[in-house]
């Protein structure tokens, strides 16, 4: 998925990925979906499809609302006719009128939003192209729907049978619950066919044995279960031994009982102190915790803090801090099993040895490249803090991380922190101490930028970036 292009074809790509891709990278931009009879728009912040456009006539409000039975043709008729002469928002002129209240009109433009969306689901040749950027900002009604449940509605809808089949893997494939929180505990609000399908899932059974088992016909059985392997709650189980998992079904469907403010209190009360916390008070864990154990608190607290709860709050910012949380959990969970791993391998002469390093980062160091280029940049944070662990005295690895804190809100004092590290570590390197400088420039300390400036040259006289940034600074 990480190999999804921004511009292609919907049939050869797949809406359900492009639009999973585009989540989990959690992209802002403008998807653009073109037929030879129109153009869809769906807008994305921060990875949530939160509003769509499109030129089709019945994809426009005042159709959905008469389809929806909102309001009547005659009154859609005699709203038509007042936009005509003023050029206002039908929304508004319907609730001008009387025919709908403030309320129906919320109700009606993100059920617009929604079927517009879900439509697309419907296309089986398209091209699409995406473009990364800032979006439109005039819309006060937005859609704020988990992408979960926008493709389990969508493909939901899909009725083509030998689309289905060539979208699912072999029937002689044997399907098993997904091992990525992300997926697993996603909000998506299953139907009682889909959660009985689901319970069939056993790490045993194929797909024909599971179809076979149903009471319902061999369609829908393959329907349901194309939904659930669209929208990634059960995956294809390798041949390969694979991670023995340590949660149940029913932990999975089951609701978190918490009012809502009570959990706000609880993300606010972790999100507070993250910083503060190692990898074992994080995961709530001692440190001479078992495999077992270390993976069963993961998946508890990634179902306890999973960004997709942030949806039934009225929170506006609830929704970064659970991404936050969920990462560093994430982080923290692959460290502690890498650095377990390492140990169940190293020789008892390693294992004495606390300056011996378990691992030397640079598989860290790659994914936090690769989440750095895609503009995942708090993943790329976490990724190169694990790199920094796993190998302290890697000054690029600092570097990387420093860059990577520019990149977010609030993020110049870490960065700071990392940058002097880097430098510490590998302290002829000019570039760190252009970087410090580049730094406090933004922070619109001059005087300690000029500095660091003028160490780099006296690392490196030719340094250009250096000398670029000291003439800025005097002109």
């Amino acid at each position: 998925m990480n190999d999804i292009p921004f511009q292609g074809t919907i049939q050869s790509i797949g809406l359900p990925h492009l639009l999973s891709h585009l989540h989990r990278q959690r992209k802002t931009g403008t998807l653009f979906i073109k037929t030879l009879a129109f153009t869809k728009k769906v807008y994305f912040q921060k990875g949530d499809a939160i509003f769509a456009s499109s030129t089709y006539e019945d994809d426009r409000l005042g159709e959905m609302l008469v389809k929806a039975g909102k309001i009547t043709l005659e009154q859609y008729d005699k709203a038509s006719a007042v936009l005509r002469e003023t050029r206002k928002r039908l929304g508004a002129i319907l609730v001008e009128l009387g025919y709908i209240n403030p309320k129906d009109l919320f109700w009606g433009v993100k059920y617009q939003v929604k079927e517009i969306i879900c439509s697309l689901f419907q296309l089986e040749e398209a091209e699409y192209n995406f473009i990364e950027g800032t979006i439109p900002t005039n819309e006060v009604i937005t859609l704020k729907m988990s992408m979960g449940n926008l493709i389990y509605e969508g493909v939901k809808k899909i009725d083509n049978l030998t689309r289905i089949r060539n979208e699912m893997p072999a029937s002689d494939t044997v399907l098993k619950l997904s091992a990525d929180p992300a997926t697993l505990f996603q909000d998506v609000e299953l139907s009682p066919q889909d959660r009985k399908m689901l319970s069939l899932v056993d790490s045993v059974k194929t797909i024909k044995e599971l179809i076979d088992n149903t009471l319902i016909g061999s369609f829908e059985a393959m329907k349901t279960l194309h939904v659930l392997w669209t929208i990634g709650v059960v995956d294809e189980k390798k041949k390969a031994p694979e991670h023995t998992e340590t949660f149940s079904l029913g932990e999975i469907l089951q609701p978190v009982a918490e009012s809502e403010e009570e959990f706000v209190r609880k993300v606010d009360k972790l999100f507070l102190k993250l910083e503060l916390l190692d990898e074992h008070k994080l995961l709530e864990i001692d440190e001479h915790a078992d495999e077992e154990t270390i993976t069963k608190n993961y998946y508890r607290l990634t179902r306890e803090f999973h960004p997709d709860r942030a949806y039934s709050s009225a929170d506006p910012s609830l929704k970064d801090k659970l991404t936050l949380i969920f990462d560093k959990l994430t982080c923290a969970y692959t460290y502690l099993r890498e650095t377990h791993e390492k140990q169940l391998t190293a020789s008892p002469e390693e294992i004495g040895k606390e300056t011996v390093p378990l691992s030397n980062g640079s598989d860290s160091f790659k994914k936090g490249v690769e989440a750095f280029r895609t503009g995942n940049f708090s993943g790329a944070i976490d990724a190169f803090r694990v790199a920094t662990k796993l190998d302290s005295e890697n000054a690029k690895y600092w570097s990387h991380l420093s860059l990577a804190f520019t990149k977010i809100t609030n993020g110049f004092e870490e960065a700071e922190r990392a940058s002097l590290e880097a430098i510490r570590y590998d302290p002829g390197n000019a570039d760190h101490r252009v970087n410090l400088g580049m730094i406090y420039l933004k922070k619109g300390m001059k005087e300690n930028a000029l500095k660091q400036f003028r160490q780099a040259l006296t690392l490196d006289p030719e340094n250009t970036r250096a000398k670029k940034s000291i003439e800025n600074i005097s002109g």
